[in-house]
């Protein structure tokens, strides 16, 4: 295992790679990915469309789906499934070894689904039969009606990886609806312990949305320069402090805690720099903290077996941390505003990576059949 990846371990935070796709996993990518430390998979809609549309991989599983009554829905996952499916055997080990505390690869609901409480329960369940795989996360975003289906799934025992999390305040009621779903799986005789979730705070594109109103206020003069790429890695550690506040207290999850629940692990993703000005580690080097998961595309893994500097970050400079959102809600800079704005372009940006993907399958499918 890479040193810099061990001092991770050592210091209580896991990396799972934020990426999958056929060539990933028949290559001997994944595996290699593996055995340098990464202890887990996400993915998301983006990621698929960009696997599916970007060559020919997946064309030969579409071969039977060709005059097939399927509809592109059904293909999509045939194609899909597949691949959470091997991954998920790949990290088995990892899973078993860590005792089902790392070693899962997360799959996303329909992103069409974020306002539809209904509709993400009954689909969540379904890929979860489907997949069959005990170390498989459920993705549901943090939206006002993901939060029941949230608390409703872990209630059930489904683990789930909560995404799209950028507020602190909706930062507070994912904790607490993974604590009430905790509660009501163990008020149905459900075991608490066998169950596990992320909450999944997203980081970079807070500083690209917050650089770019602070850009505009230094062209009508003022002096803001100090604060550039400095709100994500804020925001992320008053957020690792909230998660210290309730999972670590003697509040409402200590009872759980004593019945052996996991905590609901912080995982920051969004993760790559996108920023070339800042160093292509920025948001894993200021990260850093015991139970946290940090997932990272390929390239920012590399980056960071290469030159990361692995060291407890996450607890310094809390104070300062404070006194920067301060001092952006001074400037007006409205961070309840920003994370809002984030939270509906991301549940966009994603459903348009789905239609997309949809569009190219159905557009594959025609193609075959012509053949």
């Amino acid at each position: 295992m890479n040193p810099r990846m061990q001092e991770l371990r050592r210091l209580g935070q896991s990396v799972w790679c934020d990426n999958i796709s056929r060539t990933m996993i028949d290559s001997g990518e994944l595996d290699r990915l593996i055995a340098s430390g990464v202890t887990g998979v996400t993915s998301n809609p983006t990621i698929f469309m960009k696997a599916i549309t970007g060559g020919r991989a997946y064309d030969r599983l579409l071969d039977p789906l060709r005059e097939s009554a399927a509809s592109d829905l059904d293909a999509y996952e045939a194609l899909v499934l597949p691949d959470i499916r091997d991954a998920a055997d790949r990290l088995r080990p990892v899973y078993d070894r860590t005792d089902g505390v790392d070693g899962y690869v997360s799959l996303e609901v329909n992103p069409h689904l974020a306002g539809d409480t209904r509709g993400t329960i009954e689909q969540a369940r379904r890929l979860h039969r489907e997949v069959a795989r005990p170390n498989l996360m459920i993705k549901v975003p943090a939206t006002p009606e993901g939060l029941p289906a949230i608390e409703t799934l872990l209630g059930e025992g489904i683990s789930v990886n909560v995404t799209l999390i950028f507020s602190l305040d909706m930062y507070e009621r994912v904790m607490q609806a993974y604590i009430a779903g905790l509660q009501r799986l163990a008020a149905g005789g459900g075991d608490a312990s066998r169950v596990a979730s992320v909450a999944s705070f997203f980081v970079s594109r807070v500083d690209s949305l917050v650089d770019k109103r602070l850009d505009a206020l230094k062209k009508a003069g003022q002096a803001v320069d100090e604060l550039f790429g400095r709100a994500a890695i804020a925001n992320a550690k008053l957020a690792y402090a909230a998660f210290q506040r309730v999972f670590q207290g003697s509040g409402a999850f200590a009872a759980l805690r004593a019945r052996g629940a996991r905590v609901q692990r912080p995982l920051w993703a969004s993760t790559s720099t996108k920023n070339p000005a800042y160093r292509d580690t920025i948001y894993v080097d200021e990260l850093i903290g015991a139970e946290t998961v940090n997932t990272l595309p390929p390239a920012t893994i590399e980056a960071f077996l290469d030159h990361g500097a692995p060291a407890l970050s996450l607890e310094r400079g809390l104070e300062e941390a404070s006194r920067t959102l301060k001092r952006l809600a001074a400037l007006g800079i409205d961070m309840d505003e920003v994370t809002d704005t984030l939270r509906i372009e991301g549940v966009k940006l994603f459903a348009d990576s789905f239609d997309e993907l949809l569009a190219n399958i159905a557009g594959k499918r025609r193609v075959a059949a012509r053949v």
